[in-house]
């Protein structure tokens, strides 16, 4: 299932090396010039690049260049007709990974593709499995205990796709973009067709027929296993038992190994709902007990408006409840019950009765289903579980004493682990957002950074803060190399250490998914947390829909989640709201509804929406959904919002960003401050690649300056932006001043390449800047940006490296 990338113009040579790589199971496309091949990169993900130097077009040492330049990090192997060392460094320099000089033993080309495949992290471990079925993707053999398996390449992609994959539901539509390349791609069929090839395989070696199950409406997964009880040397409880998913090998598991604590997390939503139902179950009976009001005020006449109005509501909330909690005839019930309230003329005898006893067996259902002891819903539930969870790996019990009381007051949520099987309990319970780990917790420093390896191989990685003493370099590039960035000594105070915790769970946040639910009804909110969230989303819920466009300004969220109905204000009208924005009419909406009848999904989708789930909610279909929207999202918005050569965001995604601030400014009377840079004589540096190292160098600076809040943009060929909350001019001045003297102390080289002595001289980077405050200098964007251009122009003219005020 990996994708590569050929372009050659020799047409004989790139048939051979489609011929060769395609025997070996890999999806090949060609491009016979640089130009196409740069396209085909920018539009599309491939595993490996193989890339002919001598290239129409675009030569392959420049195209090279382009696609280091653009940040891209795939494998790239040169192929060259010249084998002096000067050719072959001229392309390492540019970013190649390897080398092969034509011509070349097709053996030997596969065993360099496969070797780069491994660096690149694209082959994490040496054998894929699921129960006694194995996959080893060196030698492309499968088996199942001792029968080996014979399967075409497309099955044995499939296989292995599903089996890289396990936790994800694929559409026709992304199987065909994984294992076909553009030009071979056929219809859906073909992949219905592998599927049934597939599955008759595997039968026929004596799996079940269903192994890799349909999901229907939206694909094909590889089936859950049953789970199995752990063995009695693990030491843990049957109910923790391995993942119901495959995973990669491993070749000496640990007893709580964290390999699959994600996928236990993300498939076992049973046990979410069973949770989430202990705590609301008593809300549930407080809602049954107000459609058991509405009968005695029917019976006594006394059925008024104002309670017909609540109990149609509790029953509407009801219906799409109680389906999520296993409960589905309670559900219909609820149903029933809401049509009959919806009526507006005074109920009949026969519906009386039906009423009356309707609302028996609902109560009925809820107590002979889910008899046991109730959890007490708390008023306080959601926002408990909106805090992020610290976990704190370490034995000094006065010392964790002080972080728990610190960590209250930062708004966490704080568990202690005083020996690493207790931290591995905890995260099997929960897992945590963050993880202070203190590496003295074991005996060795290796047997600690264990757990720092498990928690990097979570998806997503859970960050991990390092609290230690001094670490020596071979300790720092050892936690390095396992995924830890971030060290803090234990002689820091409390307030500083839990300062640091949240920036660095700020970091991993931005990162992930946003996702603002609105809906009135807490026990839904609850149940989309619990499934989502694993999956590594950002979950904002919010009950009150009147405190809607505030919420959906302080998250930004990259999807938005609506109920239809909601009081004070419809779903409906939220989405109509948000689509007559500007700023917010690209956001993807989906809808939760327990009316699938024609009529409501017309109206979802007249008003703007992408999609809708009907409650009850299935979680696998709910996951789905929003995991593939997102992932498209995700990748249209990093080629459109990152400029390639500096990584700061582009023009117009710090136009958005920066209109933000300053509502934000406004709303809070906190100041904000707009800085135009610009560098001079740029554009008379005459070397392209020198004038590129230099922009490059000047956004790298300008990125690691600043805080993640901040923006920091490339406006123009050699200008930049940058927009501050919450600081005047004055306290901006000091700030930049520092940032252009470190700019200004660095030192470039230009080598004169024309000179037979390749003369280099070196120079000072020289710049202007002009800078305006909201609101002395102006009230809206663009009155700051010509305010802070103006004062650019003042800067030019009154010397180098200058910073003027508005």
């Amino acid at each position: 299932s990996m994708k590569l990338l050929v372009i050659e113009d020799d047409e004989f040579l790139a048939h051979v090396l489609l011929n060769v790589l395609s025997s070996h199971n890999y999806a090949i496309e060609v491009a016979t010039d640089g130009q196409a091949g740069w396209d085909l990169v920018e539009a599309f993900d491939y595993d490996l690049v193989l890339l002919d130097v001598m290239l129409p077009k675009l030569d392959g040492i420049s195209l090279c260049r382009q696609i280091r330049s653009k940040g891209l990090q795939m494998p790239i192997l040169l192929l060259t007709g010249r084998d002096s060392g000067h050719d072959k460094a001229i392309g390492l320099d540019a970013g190649a990974d390897d080398y092969m000089v034509k011509p070349f033993d097709p053996e030997e080309l596969v065993a360099r593709v496969r070797a780069l495949l491994r660096r690149g992290g694209a082959i994490a471990q040496p054998l894929l499995r699921w129960g006694d079925l194995q996959l080893d993707p060196s030698s492309c053999e499968v088996t199942y205990g001792t029968k080996p398996l014979s399967l075409t390449p497309k099955e044995y992609a499939l296989l292995e796709l599903f089996l890289r994959n396990s936790r994800r539901v694929f559409s026709c539509g992304m199987i065909l973009e994984h294992l076909w390349s553009y030009e071979e791609m056929p219809g859906e069929e073909a992949v219905r067709t592998h599927i049934k090839g597939l599955r008759q395989k595997l039968k026929g070696v004596g799996l079940p027929n269903d192994v890799v199950e349909t999901v229907y409406g939206i694909g094909y997964r590889l089936k859950p296993r049953e789970p199995e009880a752990r063995s009695q040397e693990s030491g843990v409880n049957s109910k923790f038992s391995d993942s119901p998913y495959p995973t990669p090998y491993t070749p000496h598991p640990t007893p709580h190994s964290l390999s699959n604590i994600a996928e236990l997390a993300q498939q076992q939503t049973l046990a979410s709902v069973n949770q989430i139902w202990n705590r609301f179950k008593a809300r549930v009976s407080e809602q049954v007990g107000v459609l058991e009001q509405a009968v005695i005020a029917l019976e006594q006449q006394e059925l008024h408006q104002n309670i017909r109005q609540q109990a149609r509501q509790e029953a509407h909330t009801l219906a799409g409840s109680l389906g999520t909690f296993g409960l589905p005839e309670g559900s219909h019930l609820a149903r029933q019950i809401e049509r009959l309230f919806q009526v507006e003329q005074p109920l009949s005898q026969a519906e009386a009765v039906n009423l009356r006893e309707w609302v028996k067996l609902l109560r009925q259902e809820i107590e002979r289903s889910r008899s046991g002891a109730s959890g007490e819903l708390q008023s306080s539930a959601l926002a408990e579980a909106d805090r992020p969870l610290l976990l704190i790996v370490n034995r000094d019990r006065p010392l964790v004493n002080q972080l728990i009381a610190e960590a209250t007051t930062w708004g966490f949520r704080a568990e202690v682990a005083a020996n690493l099987t207790r931290a591995r309990d905890k995260i099997l319970l929960e897992l945590p957002d963050v993880v202070l780990l203190d590496p003295a917790i074991s005996p060795t420093v290796a047997e600690s950074l264990s757990l720092l390896t498990e928690l990097s191989q979570q998806v997503p990685p859970i960050p991990v803060v390092i609290f230690t003493e001094q670490p020596d370099l071979t300790e720092r590039l050892e936690v390095a190399r396992l995924g830890g960035r971030t060290f803090l000594q234990k002689s820091a105070p409390p307030a500083q250490v839990l300062e640091t915790v949240g920036q660095v769970l700020h970091q991993a946040d931005r990162a992930k998914g946003r996702v603002l639910v609105v809906d009135d009804d807490p026990v839904l909110l609850a149940i989309v947390r619990s499934l989502l969230e694993p999956w590594g989303l950002k979950i904002t819920c919010l009950a009150d829909p009147q405190q809607f466009w505030e919420m959906l300004e302080a998250t930004s969220p990259d999807l938005l989640i609506l109920d239809i109905e909601m009081p004070q204000i419809s779903g409906i009208e939220l989405c109509q709201i948000v689509r007559n924005d500007s700023r917010w009419s690209g956001l993807p909406i989906l809808f939760l509804t327990a009316h699938s009848d024609a009529d409501t999904v017309n109206q979802v989708f007249s008003v703007g929406a992408d999609d809708f789930v009907s409650k009850p909610i299935v979680g696998p279909e709910l996951v789905t959904r929003i995991i593939n929207r997102l992932e498209r999202i995700r990748f249209l918005q990093n080629l459109a919002e990152t400029d390639p050569l500096t990584k700061l965001v582009t023009r117009q995604k710090a136009t958005q960003d920066l209109d933000k601030l300053l509502r934000l400014a406004k709303r809070q009377e906190q100041p904000f401050c707009l800085t135009v840079l610009d560098l001079a004589h740029v554009e008379q540096i005459n070397d392209r690649p020198l004038r590129d190292e230099l922009l490059r160098q000047v956004g790298e600076l300008l990125r690691n300056s600043f805080d993640k809040e901040d923006v920091v943009a490339r406006w123009g060929e050699k200008e930049f932006v940058i927009g501050v909350y919450g600081i005047n001019k004055q306290d901006g001045v000091q700030r930049l001043s520092k940032v252009l003297e470190t700019l200004r102390q660095q030192p470039f080289t230009a080598v004169n390449a024309t000179s037979t002595a390749k003369q280099a001289s070196q120079f000072q980077v020289t710049f202007s800047v002009g800078m305006a405050q909201y609101p002395d200098a102006g009230d809206s964007l663009h009155a700051l940006y010509q305010a802070a251009d103006s004062a650019l122009y003042q800067a030019k003219a009154s010397g180098r490296n200058r910073i003027v005020c508005a």
